[in-house]
């Protein structure tokens, strides 16, 4: 398991989906590997995976890069907890672990699949599997670190959330706003995690006190 994930790098995302190959099979659940930073299918090129690392939940049935994901392809990307950086008085960066009760966050997400232009329909590595988060305002607990924050989802919505028959935008914003705020601590880790070649389970040691 990494301790450092930088935006364009792999995660693990849950999703459900038909087989390709089956189109009349029931959706199955899957467990793969793709790339942080969305690429919407109409994208020219993959600059603009970095600009879509995060997704606002308040309108990301609307957006256009987002709202045929939001209401086709929906993923929960597992995550032990995530980094998030606080401005100080003085002006620096001070890094912060924010984790749950529960051993595992169930981050909302989207994923998406961008065909590759320089690639041969029957290459393999023809479809792009690329991911990004949702976000919302933070709650007041944690709103002194950043003011936005990963939307999690408890684990009565993974199921609907999943469900890949849910289409109707309109419902998935309801479900969206529905979704309690999440009870995180956060802590103070060192400043190491600002560089991605660092990667060790060392990073999610606290050198404070709680935030």
């Amino acid at each position: 398991m990494t301790s450092n994930v930088a935006p364009t790098q792999p995660v693990r995302v849950i999703l459900e989906r038909t087989p390709h190959e089956e189109p009349d099979a029931e959706p199955q659940r899957q467990l793969r590997t793709v790339k942080w930073g969305l690429l919407p299918a109409w994208s020219k090129d993959r600059k603009m995976a970095s600009k879509l690392i995060n997704a606002r939940s308040e309108s990301v049935t609307e957006k256009p890069s987002f709202r045929s994901s939001a209401s086709k392809r929906r993923a929960i990307i597992p995550a032990t907890g995530y980094y998030e950086w606080m401005k100080s008085e003085a002006g620096s960066k001070i890094p912060y672990f924010l984790h749950g009760e529960d051993d595992i966050l169930a981050m909302a997400g989207l994923y998406e699949l961008w065909p590759d232009p320089e690639l041969p329909e029957d290459d393999p590595n023809k479809w792009v599997w690329t991911c990004t988060v949702l976000t919302r305002p933070a709650s007041d607990s944690l709103g002194h670190i950043h003011d936005r924050s990963p939307l999690i989802l408890p684990e009565s919505f993974w199921e609907h959330w999943l469900d890949p028959n849910l289409t109707d935008k309109g419902e998935v914003q309801a479900m969206i706003n529905s979704v309690p705020e999440p009870h995180l601590e956060p802590y103070e880790v060192s400043t190491a995690v600002n560089s991605p070649r660092n990667n060790d389970p060392s990073l999610l040691e606290p050198i404070a006190g709680p935030a």
